[in-house]
């Protein structure tokens, strides 16, 4: 191989490690909720998510009729048991296995499945003590058909920091702190994320005197907060370091973040919600994750869902009704995809 040739090769092989790399980087999801009367049927769902070249999808519950919709899709796929079921996984490893054969098995050679959420913004609750004996229960049973690979967390809302401004405040409550501890135990063991869900949307529309349009749309120019030598232009970057922080005070900063749930929604609560601040909030974060970090977390590249498909009329008011990129009739409510 001449000189120049080599040269191109090398050219070449560059390009296409960068190009892998960011296809990699682009691990971006959509959360699938069915409370609609009026939604398509799940395989046109799954069909536009690919038209759409989303990703990763999460789901709430089993559902047959989308796990059969979900074969041969090649979309990973995060999903969870409805959250009464956490009591009877935690006291019974038959339970774990019943769910698991009854859920996972049938689709686990033609579906995807990259996450196992174990409870979704029950902790702190009733139920967040019974998580990490129902994840240890829900891991052994996909042990034993062979998906080892398959990770299990639990998905934790914003309330389960006791503190989190600054950032470097972040803390679990000192009610949770023991199940946090278990939970991220497991974690760390099995190189699996801790799941959390970021609404920026809900803090500045609660709070807009002392939380700006900027810093929640990302569009600030210049450091809103700073945080020891850390600097935050937006305010989902210092929510998400709220948790490692979090993390790190209880000695496993090393567990990583996924976001399972962001969004904004687009009526309801004007002037707040919007066409035109969804999609500036949506297009912007989409921007970051891809390529940052955030400032506690720098080099990594946070996989991320957003909240959600579609508008969903059967929610319990205006504003969750209409967080969806597209209506039910597939059309979209803004250009995105």
């Amino acid at each position: 191989m001449g000189p120049k040739l080599a040269q191109l090769f090398f050219s070449a092989l560059v390009l296409l490690t960068q190009l892998l790399s960011l296809a990699d980087a682009r691990n971006i999801g959509v959360c699938y909720g069915l409370n609609g009367n009026n939604l398509p049927s799940p395989k046109n769902v799954i069909n536009l998510y690919q038209k759409s070249q989303i990703e990763n999808i999460r789901i709430y519950q089993p559902y047959p009729e989308v796990l059969e919709a979900l074969r041969g899709s090649g979309l990973s796929v995060a999903i969870g048991p409805r959250n009464e079921d956490i009591v009877s996984f935690a006291t019974s490893q038959d339970a774990a296995n019943a769910w698991v054969n009854t859920n996972i098995v049938p689709y686990k050679n033609d579906v995807s499945f990259k996450w196992i959420t174990i409870g979704n913004e029950v902790i702190p609750g009733p139920l967040g003590s019974n998580v990490p004996a129902a994840m240890t229960n829900i891991k052994n049973a996909l042990a034993s058909i062979g998906l080892n690979e398959v990770k299990i967390t639990t998905v934790l809302p914003g309330t389960a920091l006791g503190a989190s401004y600054p950032p470097s405040a972040g803390a679990f409550a000192s009610d949770i702190t023991a199940t946090m501890t278990s939970i991220a135990t497991i974690l760390a063991q099995e190189d699996a994320p801790l799941m959390i869900n970021v609404y920026p949307y809900f803090s500045y529309s609660l709070d807009p005197t002392h939380i700006s349009a900027e810093y929640a749309l990302f569009t600030s120019t210049a450091p809103v907060v700073t945080d020891g030598s850390l600097t935050y232009y937006n305010l989902f970057d210092a929510m998400v370091d709220a948790f490692n922080a979090a993390l790190e005070k209880i000695n496993f900063g090393n567990v990583k973040i996924v976001v399972a749930e962001t969004g904004w929604p687009t009526i309801g609560n004007a002037p707040y919600t919007s066409v035109s601040n969804a999609q500036t909030y949506n297009n912007n974060l989409l921007n970051h994750v891809m390529k940052n970090g955030t400032p506690k977390r720098p080099n990594y590249i946070m996989p991320t869902f957003f909240f959600e498909m579609f508008n969903e009329n059967l929610k319990e008011n205006a504003v969750e009704q209409n967080f969806g990129f597209f209506f039910p009739n597939m059309q979209p409510v803004y250009p995105f995809w």
